[in-house]
């Protein structure tokens, strides 16, 4: 293989690996206010007790 196929090879391993190492630093880096925290863990409770409701009236 010519040395301009290994080059491009390696420029795309390269980046490959660059963009996965960018993904894995900025993936927990989601802030959230403490308002909307507040209502996302309301409305998650709120779909808890549904569910659990609805599973109770499915007991025979």
């Amino acid at each position: 293989m010519p040395l301009i196929g290994w080059v491009i090879i390696l420029l795309a391993l390269g980046l490959i690996v660059g963009s996965l190492f960018l993904l894995r630093d900025s993936a927990n880096t989601m802030h959230i206010s403490e308002e909307k925290m507040k209502k996302i863990q309301a409305r998650k409770a709120e779909v808890e007790a549904e569910e659990s409701a609805e599973d109770r009236e499915d007991w025979p």
